[in-house]
């Protein structure tokens, strides 16, 4: 008799059970959940290789790995179908994440002038293509590597193989403890349920030390290993296509009678509660062709069993499969936890093609994060890692201005754009930093290993070895500069109810008595982007195409690096808000900065969803990366009587070219109570940005950022 419903269950209360656990040990959280769980303590320590205390280069990066797989705690629950957990998070367990044998000291001035998040030494965000993986295996990723080794044969090309090896017989001798411990179990195990189901998973994962999987069951659990392996070594490896993926493994086990689609939803509901990494569902394939099947829907109803931490994201296009997208609508106001969200194909691959690429590759690229996108095993990638922060960039140009005897809005656009010119070829300037020496500092041992390029090269993916390098320098605060500059234009020079001495004395003392409260008030009361064809939509779209054109300016097509802008903040609105004084849109010093490419929180017009969805359509940089749509969807509102609605306006966004949408459906009361004491809601999911967390885990600052969106939007 099958209790799969019941196994899940238990498996859901234990994640949050162990969420809580990670809390009490670790402190406050800001990311995503990850899965990861607590290890036991004194098991492993790193083995630095410099005097600052941190292990750089290959050696030591492999060194530290394999002698962590050596002695990695054995992770196995009777209730789940797959063994393995992630306990470990190498990169975070070193003092310093950059190798100090190459400085970086002549950028260091204009990073912390402008407040710029560089990216040197950062992980990349790279995605490995599953689909490589489950067809060759650990065995035939052996022999691809044993294969190139005798074309490539330079000592350092041997050196390079020789690591990958090793990595690859070290996670081989993890899995092999996994079956020794279920085997062990087994033996001693009296339920002959149980001892049943410690065999089955012991001769599983037997088989695939070596061989390819062969059935669904297999794939999902060498997916697992993989991507806990990558996660151990620096947190990277998002997902992929998950329905195309494992959809062949499905129907040939469908086909050959050993599976039935209560026994795959399981399966699917142990794959996703393991680690909810970036999963995507429908969307076209490389011909333009839906690629929504039978196991789209029931990912979607394996999500909908678990109900906690996931990033799925579902790929609208003109092609789309209704029901799929309906379906997911559904689940969407149902749970109420922010999944999925919804990534608009039709700009993101339009987009990418004005880099040159072709359709077929641009529809091939997928979202593995918060905001970015990637080819499966072909593109390097800096996104999500290297970020301007334009309020400070801003600030610097507005006190610039005032020292003119006679200031104005335009020279504070030339200044602005002056100093915003800086600070991106200083971000780039990072970035080719980064690419230079980041073999010596963070080599990609396990991520080499599902790309096209590396083994065949014999460097690392981040030495030249990959296909493609598309590098994205994010602006954040867009909102903050459009409705500073609306503000100086309409009340200083246009309506001449303040001075620019006034505004510049109130901005000093951050709107403190009386007379600063007042200006602040008249500051906040301008044509605010979020609100169509006001001055603050026209110069946020003046911001939008000059920081646009900026980045652009840094590719570099004979290296085959080419720079893509976004608009994303991630959740250091907080951090950038804190660099940054009072701003003359009535901001307040060292509160956050607006998040991403949307308005700031309470100025769209009337409140009104498709207002958002046109503003922020309107601000894409339109190269392949996203500006994304943070939406903040009322509860009395967003349920299934109103899914349709809903679903209108995420296609109308899209249509109007809009590349993603990050919902949330917060009860306001709930969220409240939450804030105050958040151990009362441990299993409260909310979409921080384009991550999901469990509220508790989060930070008072990073609790608040939230709080403060549902109270003012």
């Amino acid at each position: 008799m099958k209790d799969y419903n019941e196994r899940i269950a238990r498996l859901r209360l234990r994640k949050l059970a162990q969420t809580q656990e990670k809390i009490r040990v670790e402190g406050a959280l800001d990311e995503d959940d990850y899965g990861r769980i607590v290890p036991p303590p004194g098991v492993w320590h790193i083995l630095p290789n410099n005097p600052d205390g941190s292990f750089y280069g290959y050696d030591a990066w492999a060194d530290n790995f394999c002698d962590l797989m050596s002695v990695h705690p054995v992770y196995i629950d009777p209730d789940d179908a797959f063994a393995g957990r992630w306990m470990y998070f190498m990169s975070k367990m070193r003092p310093n994440k950059w190798n100090p044998d190459y400085p970086y000291d002549h950028l260091k001035e204009n990073i912390s002038r402008y407040d710029i998040i560089c990216g040197i030494g950062d992980d990349a965000h790279f995605a490995p293509d599953y689909e490589m993986g489950v067809r060759l295996g650990w065995g035939g990723l052996v022999e691809r590597i044993e294969h190139w080794k005798k074309v490539n044969t330079t000592p350092e090309q041997q050196h390079f193989y020789a690591l990958h090896l090793r990595v690859i017989r070290a996670v081989q001798g993890w899995i092999q403890r996994h079956v020794d411990e279920a085997r062990r179990l087994a033996a001693t195990c009296g339920d002959p349920e149980k001892k049943a189901l410690l065999t089955e998973l012991a001769d599983m994962n037997e088989r695939i030390i070596s061989d390819a999987p062969a059935t669904l069951r297999e794939a999902c659990q060498w997916i697992i290993w993989f991507h806990l392996a990558s996660r151990t070594y620096n947190r990277d490896g998002a997902g992929g296509q998950i329905d195309s993926l494992l959809r062949p493994f499905y129907e040939q086990d469908k086909a050959n009678g050993i599976l039935d689609d209560e026994t795959a939803v399981y399966y699917l509901a142990c794959l996703l509660i393991n680690d909810p990494i970036y999963w995507q569902l429908g969307g076209p394939d490389a011909s333009g062709r839906d690629q929504t099947s039978h196991i789209s829907f029931l990912v979607l109803e394996a999500a909908d069993k678990i109900n906690t931490s996931l990033n799925l994201t579902v790929r609208v296009h003109d092609g789309l499969d209704p029901q799929l997208f309906r379906k997911s609508v559904e689940y969407l106001v149902k749970n109420k936890n922010g999944w999925p969200r919804f990534s608009g194909d039709k700009a993101l691959v339009e987009n990418f093609m004005r880099n040159g690429y072709s359709a077929e590759l641009a529809r091939r690229r997928i979202a593995v994060g918060c905001n970015w996108m990637s080819l499966p095993g072909l593109e390097y990638t800096m996104n999500d890692l290297v970020k301007v922060n334009m309020a400070r960039v801003f600030e610097i140009a507005y006190y610039d201005t005032v020292k003119d005897p006679a200031p104005t809005t335009e020279r504070l656009w030339e200044k602005f754009a002056h100093h915003l010119a800086l600070a991106v070829h200083t971000a780039a300037e990072g970035i080719r930093h980064h690419l230079k020496y980041q073999k010596y500092n963070e080599p990609e041992l396990l991520l080499n290993l599902l790309s096209h390029g590396p083994m065949e090269k014999g460097v690392d993916v981040s030495d030249g070895g990959a296909e493609y390098y598309n590098l994205s320098i994010d602006g954040a605060g867009l909102a903050i500069v459009a409705d500073s500059f609306s503000a100086l234009e309409q009340h200083v020079e246009r309506q001449k109810h303040l001075t620019w001495e006034q505004v510049t004395g109130a901005l000093l003392d951050d709107f403190a008595g009386t007379e600063g409260e007042k200006i602040r008030l008249q500051l906040r009361n301008s044509g605010r982007y979020g609100a169509e064809g006001s001055a603050g939509e026209r110069w946020a779209l003046r911001i939008k195409d000059e920081f646009t054109a900026l980045v652009r300016r840094e590719s570099e097509p004979e290296l085959r690096r080419c720079f893509i802008p976004g608009f994303f903040s991630w959740a250091n609105t907080i951090g950038f808000g804190r660099s940054v004084g009072a701003t003359p849109d009535g901001r307040r010093a060292g509160t956050p900065i607006s998040h991403g490419g949307n308005p700031t929180p309470g100025f769209v017009a009337d409140g009104a969803s498709l207002s958002l969805a046109t503003v922020i359509a309107r601000i894409q940089p339109r190269y392949g990366n996203t500006a994304p749509m943070q939406w903040e969807l009322d509860p009395s509102f967003a349920h299934e009587e109103n899914a349709e609605l809903i679903g209108s306006t995420i296609k109308a966004h899209f249509q109007m070219g809009g590349t993603l949408i990050n919902v949330n459906i917060m009860d306001k009361q709930k969220v409240l109570d939450a804030h105050k004491d958040p151990s009362k809601y441990p299993d409260l999911v909310v979409r921080v940005t384009g991550f999901t967390a469990y509220f508790s885990m989060l930070s008072p600052q990073f609790r608040q950022l939230v709080v403060d969106r549902i109270l003012v939007s």
